[in-house]
């Protein structure tokens, strides 16, 4: 099991990253809470890694912090939540978010994660219950310009790209960036917009 990997990050295009560990570079999927706080392209950076194996794949999966792994590793055992639902939970609610909806029972917040329908929101909150620190912090969002190559012609193009692989509709991603006001703004601030905007 891969626990840890310290090294260079390489790219970041939302969901996916890339880091060097020593001349190795390793590819691994992570929520758009971990993405908020990663440095800039280039810098020196530690991640908290889940290995999912497959018949057909190994996938690795990246957190900035311990918390937001252990939270990953809990939802993957409630009954109907894969790997990919989990990263859009982690994506679409902080910790201290689902740690709300969980102890208020806001299924309707809960359903608008896609991939969660009422039976599984119902599952999670019955299930994480238990689970969930009682004080959790919230995370602090990464203010550091972007670094290392050019940013994408089309930030706006990247962020609808980036919601769909974190299971949003099509048309549901493009809408979602449309409400926001996008001038000057990069993907990851895209992205954190659209997502708050489809929480309401």
């Amino acid at each position: 099991m891969i626990g840890r990997l310290q090294g260079v990050l390489l790219r970041k295009e939302p969901p996916a990253l890339m880091l060097d560990v020593g001349g190795v570079g390793y590819e691994l999927e992570a929520p758009m809470t971990t993405f908020y706080e990663l440095p800039a392209v280039g810098e020196q950076i530690t991640l908290y890694t889940h290995l999912v194996v497959r018949e057909d794949a190994h996938l690795l999966y990246g957190f900035i912090r311990e918390a937001q792994r252990r939270l990953f590793r809990d939802l993957l055992k409630v009954n109907g939540v894969g790997p990919r639902v989990a990263l859009a939970v982690l994506s679409g609610l902080s910790d201290e978010e689902f740690t709300r909806c969980v102890a208020g029972e806001d299924i309707a917040r809960l359903t608008k994660v896609p991939g969660i329908g009422r039976k599984t929101a119902e599952r999670l909150v019955i299930e994480m219950r238990d689970k969930l620190p009682k004080d959790v912090p919230m995370p602090v969002p990464s203010t550091t310009a972007d670094g290392g190559p050019a940013a994408p012609a089309d930030p706006v193009s990247e962020a609808v790209s980036a919601l769909v692989a974190l299971g949003y509709k099509p048309n549901e991603a493009s809408r979602a960036v449309r409400g926001v006001s996008t001038k000057g703004m990069n993907a990851e601030e895209i992205i954190r917009q659209a997502l708050k905007g489809m929480a309401v």
